[in-house]
């Protein structure tokens, strides 16, 4: 019995062989429009730690990593903006993080003590407490009580000065 044409067709067919590929074709620009262009997709080739398992794998750039944390983000926010979980992040991440936020402390204290320097009280006073210890009240502990005051020793000192 030989196949005709008719026969063929009505077979079923694979699911690959009935999905159709349609290729992309660039959206023609009105010459007349002037502005920005929007902006366009490009595969680049990223370097970085992959993260989780199985279709969680993330690929996670350590760079990324430490200018989230040098902005003050916790490692929650972190986490959630690569869509990783936090012991994760922590595990794999942990020095990377700690190198950033300690590079925003520096910073920090380093636009401080500009600020203080240029003769803004304000922050003056706040360094002076949280840097160097000074406080408004001072605490009467042994080392700051005043030193004793006897009056013969202020009538002894007269007596040898005459």
């Amino acid at each position: 019995m030989e196949n005709t044409p008719e026969q063929v067709t009505s077979t079923p067919q694979r699911e690959e062989d009935q999905l159709e590929v349609i290729p992309y074709v660039e959206p023609k620009v009105d010459p007349s429009k002037t502005g920005n262009k929007p902006k366009q997709l490009k595969a680049i080739e990223v370097y970085g730690y992959e993260v989780g398992r199985g279709l969680r794998k993330k690929v996670v750039i350590p760079e990324d990593i430490y200018k989230l944390a040098a902005l003050g983000c916790t490692d929650r926010e972190i986490a959630t903006w690569f869509d990783i979980k936090e012991d994760t992040l922590r595990y794999n991440f942990a020095e990377t993080m700690a190198k950033g936020r300690q590079d925003m402390k520096t910073a920090l204290r380093n636009a401080m003590f500009k600020n203080a320097l240029n003769g803004n009280a304000a922050l003056q006073i706040f360094l002076a407490k949280n840097m160097l210890g000074m406080s408004d009240n001072p605490n009467q502990s042994e080392e700051n009580k005043p030193l004793p005051w006897s009056e013969d020793a202020e009538s002894s000192t007269e007596d040898n000065s005459q």
